[in-house]
């Protein structure tokens, strides 16, 4: 029996549209408060992030090692949180011919859509030891009344 023969890329492009309907189905179940959206355009490499509902406010955090909060952006713009900075190449190790950097350097860019119940009014941002938290407050959110026909 002659078994089928594949190329590397097949298997991969197989693995990532299962996780792609596997991401979707998610979504549409258990649909998610914060969702990033966009293309991550211009970016070397993406900050892990954290975001954690509490009883009265949402938090963000992320990892931004090595990064002054000074070169970190964030801001707010029609309902989308966005994180934006860069981490600068600061120094390379070179040992005879061979040069070696472990952590990723450049542009960063993450962007959230704010679910209903947060209150853009209640926003604050603070970087310490390499971790960014952004604290996003809540607001009461009308529940929907219903109308009596007469």
């Amino acid at each position: 029996m002659k078994l089928p023969s594949r190329r590397p890329n097949d298997l991969w492009h197989r693995v990532q549209e299962d996780f792609d309907q596997l991401s979707q189905a998610m979504g549409e179940r258990w649909p998610s408060l914060f969702h990033e959206e966009g293309e991550m355009a211009s970016r070397e490499w993406a900050p892990s992030v954290d975001v954690i509902e509490e009883d009265n406010q949402f938090l963000i955090k992320a990892d931004i090692p090595g990064v002054d909060p000074k070169n970190i952006e964030v801001s707010l713009d029609n309902g989308r949180l966005v994180i934006r900075g860069e981490r600068k190449w600061e120094k390379e190790e070179k040992k005879e011919g061979y040069m070696r950097s472990e952590c990723s350097h450049g542009m960063f860019y993450r962007r959230f859509t704010l679910p209903e119940t947060a209150d853009p009014d209640k926003i604050a941002a603070k970087g310490k030891d390499g971790v960014l938290t952004v604290t996003i407050g809540k607001r009461e959110v009308s529940k929907p009344k219903r109308i009596d026909i007469q």
